[in-house]
């Protein structure tokens, strides 16, 4: 019984930090990566605001907007 662990407690509970070590690397990894992705939306936002003021603009120009614009 040499290669056999003391204690199986100790095993599951080492198995157990090892997977919330990663959990905690994934976390972290999650919290650097987020706020680019949101940097990045917010640019698309405002692309997609910039680019609807000009199709209304051209619409008012060729006559084709609504009357309730």
């Amino acid at each position: 019984m040499t290669g056999e662990p003391d204690n199986l407690v100790l095993v599951y509970l080492r198995r157990i930090d090892e997977k919330v070590d990663r959990l905690i690397d994934d976390v972290n990894d999650l919290k650097r990566r987020v706020p680019g992705v949101e940097e990045n939306l917010a640019g698309v936002h405002r692309r997609i605001d910039r680019l609807e003021l000009r199709v209304e603009r051209i619409e008012r120009r060729l006559d084709l907007a609504d009357a309730t614009h």
